[in-house]
């Protein structure tokens, strides 16, 4: 189907992303004017939906919203995660600096599908705090045969270790594997944890099926794959921004930013 199908009525307007994704703008539209199986089947096509321009969703509605998506994903905090600055925090995902790239729910039993963030409160424009989003997809199908060959071989395992974070434990994944959804290939990789965190969480990474000399080349390379401009998106966030990720094709990271510049999302996952 051409984008125009689902442009819904005058106020509702759609375009494709670069280099990937679709900016759907409501012009003050309440988002669930929109059936949600239309949504989500552009989300398995586009991978990340900008929807931009509707009408703000409070925490009841937002909560009813997300679960017409599918099962919500209970933390021990609830459905809804409130990404702000915390004076004292115990959660580097709740300070104001770099967050490297990953997929959430990696050390659960099931991963989300989905993740759903709204925008409460934007970064002041030119203080950081942008999301940044990798289509994994498109980093197997940029690569070289070669690099093919050799990420085939690849599991890592991964441990992290806290006592305040909402997740933990021990996992060990290929590098390459299959969406779940749509079957295409996609990668798992998650981005070394910044030294300044480890007070907060601890996080080791043990790369299996390349010689341990090879090691640190190839995390060069794929750190360097995943924020190319031809792979990676920078989401800069307008109020009452509602975006929504294939959390099995995308990573996603974010700037650092000013602890003094407003920043507020909410976050839910959808099984």
């Amino acid at each position: 189907m051409t984008l125009s199908t689902y442009n819904l009525s005058k106020s509702i307007k759609s375009k494709a992303l670069n280099p990937f994704g679709l900016l759907i703008q409501g012009n003050g539209c309440d988002i669930r004017e929109i059936e949600v199986a239309e949504i989500r089947r552009l989300a398995w096509e586009y991978r990340l939906i900008v929807l931009r321009g509707f009408q703000k969703l409070d925490r009841q509605n937002l909560t009813e919203y997300c679960a017409s998506w599918g099962d919500l994903l209970h933390w021990n905090f609830g459905v809804i995660f409130d990404l702000v600055v915390h004076e004292n925090a115990t959660n580097y995902l709740l300070t104001s600096g770099r967050v490297p790239f990953h997929w959430d729910g990696a050390f659960i039993e099931t991963v989300p599908s989905f993740e759903i963030f709204q925008c409460l409160k934007a970064p002041v424009l030119g203080t950081g705090g942008e999301t940044l989003f990798c289509d994994t997809i498109k980093v197997w199908e940029n690569a070289t045969p070669k690099q093919q060959e050799v990420w085939k071989k690849i599991e890592i395992t991964y441990i992290t270790e806290s006592n305040a974070a909402h997740y933990g434990g021990k996992i060990t994944v290929p590098l390459v594997s299959q969406h779940p959804k749509t079957g295409v290939t996609r990668l798992r990789f998650g981005e070394p944890l910044d030294l300044e965190y480890n007070h907060l969480t601890r996080l080791s990474m043990e790369i299996q099926g390349i010689p341990a000399l090879e090691h640190e080349a190839f995390l060069k390379e794929m750190q360097r794959l995943i924020y190319s401009p031809q792979n990676c998106i920078v989401h800069q966030w307008q109020d009452g921004d509602l975006v929504i990720g294939d959390n099995h094709a995308l990573l996603h990271a974010r700037n650092k930013f000013l602890a003094t510049t407003p920043r507020h999302l909410q976050r839910v996952h959808i099984l």
